[in-house]
This record gives structure tokens, C-alpha cells and sequence, in this order.
């Protein structure tokens, strides 16, 4: 019994160890980006969508304020849409 539990702890601390290294790969990744908040086509965010909606890919329409885009840093609030600038905070759909 005292085997069966320390194997499966030794599984679930590896399954931790694994989540931290890919979410910190990530994250290095795209230090050189920043979210842009209302740029992206509808289908084409890369996370946060909004209510009703999971991650990546789940923006309803173009250009929607509460799904963002990686772009490169200091260029979200250049980028120009139908619907005015990138924003580096959630807008509201207008």
C-alpha cells in the first residue's frame, strides 16, 4: 500500500514539474510580445475571449475588445483596425 502511494506521488509531482516547465517555456517564449487587446480576426485569438468561450480560437467576431493577440512589444496601440487602435487592456466590442 505504502509503495502504491509513493509511486503515485512521484507521478503527480512529475506531472507538476512538467506543467511549470512548459507554462515557464511559454513565458519565455514571448517575452519580447504583449497582449493586444481587440486586433484579432474572429477564430484568430490567441487566448481570453470573453464569457462563453475557452481559449485560443474562440473570439466570436473580428476585432473583438475582450480577445487578444501576441504582437511584438510596443506595437498593440499602432496597430489600426475598423474598430480603432489595439489596446493593451480589454476594450468594449463597439
Amino acid at each position: 500500500m505504502n509503495t502504491h502511494r509513493i509511486a503515485l506521488s512521484a507521478i503527480g509531482a512529475a506531472a507538476l514539474s512538467t506543467m511549470f516547465a512548459v507554462a515557464h517555456a511559454d513565458d519565455k517564449a514571448n517575452m519580447d510580445k504583449e497582449k493586444c487587446y481587440g486586433v484579432s480576426m474572429a477564430g484568430k485569438n490567441d487566448c481570453a475571449a470573453g464569457p462563453g468561450t475557452t481559449c485560443a480560437g474562440t473570439s466570436k467576431t473580428d476585432y473583438q475588445g475582450n480577445a487578444w493577440k501576441f504582437v511584438p512589444k510596443g506595437t498593440c496601440t499602432t496597430i489600426k483596425t475598423p474598430k480603432g487602435n489595439g489596446s493593451l487592456t480589454p476594450v468594449a466590442s463597439k
